[in-house]
């Protein structure tokens, strides 16, 4: 018979894990992977500092984990979202507007836990760089392989070049999540990396009457 006793100390550490977790990568996309201490932690998640000991021997185990559970966000919030779409052009631009959804929302205080990873860790080697640019390669080749799957439908034309295209979108990502919070320009900048990824997908695609106008 199962003891219900350790039942619920699994439940419990489970819950507890995932809670410092969360406010992990929520403070991460603000103060960086670096930035990640035990007080901070601790008051966010309302957990003892001793608590923490039983689920990560050290920083860098505890960043590898907050990378894992952004990822998994990412997926939910953005990538299962997108996927409801009809393959094709229109799948490619709600890929690009789901993005563009989840920095409005303003879901995490730094807005984007990723591009704030890449940027602390490009030029610094070890696990975590490596986990960082794995997320990055495992982005970009979901849009190429949407890419392709419009090629394949004949909504894109023969020798599109799906790696280009899917680096164009990413960027416009990136640059739109920098103008709204650095320069202040708020949903103005989402509207135009929609709009401009939107203006490429049209200006590409067979049947422009996939897509909206505007």
């Amino acid at each position: 018979m199962t003891d219900t006793r350790e039942d619920g100390r699994l439940v419990r550490g489970r819950r507890s894990r995932e809670a410092i977790l969360a406010q992990a990568v929520a403070l991460a996309s603000v103060q960086g992977l670096d930035g990640l201490t035990l007080g901070r932690l601790a008051t966010a998640a309302g957990v003892s500092k001793s608590g923490f000991f039983a689920h990560w021997r050290d920083k860098e185990e505890l960043q590898l984990d907050a990378i894992e559970w952004a990822g998994r966000q990412w997926v939910d919030e953005i990538v299962k979202p997108a996927l409801q779409s009809p393959a094709g052009v229109r799948r490619l631009l709600a890929l690009h507007e789901a993005r563009l959804r989840f920095y409005a929302a303003k879901i995490l205080p730094g807005g984007c836990f990723f591009f704030a990873a890449q940027v602390e860790f490009d030029d610094r080697p070890g696990p975590v760089r490596e986990r960082v640019a794995q997320a990055l390669g495992d982005w970009l080749r979901l849009i190429e392989r949407l890419v392709r799957e419009a090629v394949e439908l004949g909504e894109l034309p023969d020798g599109t070049d799906a790696a280009q295209l899917a680096y164009e979108i990413d960027a416009l990502g990136e640059t739109a999540i920098t103008h709204a919070r650095l320069l202040g320009h708020g949903t103005t900048a989402y509207d135009r990396a929609r709009r401009a990824v939107l203006t490429r997908l049209r200006d590409l695609t067979t049947d422009p009457t996939l897509l909206p106008e505007d």
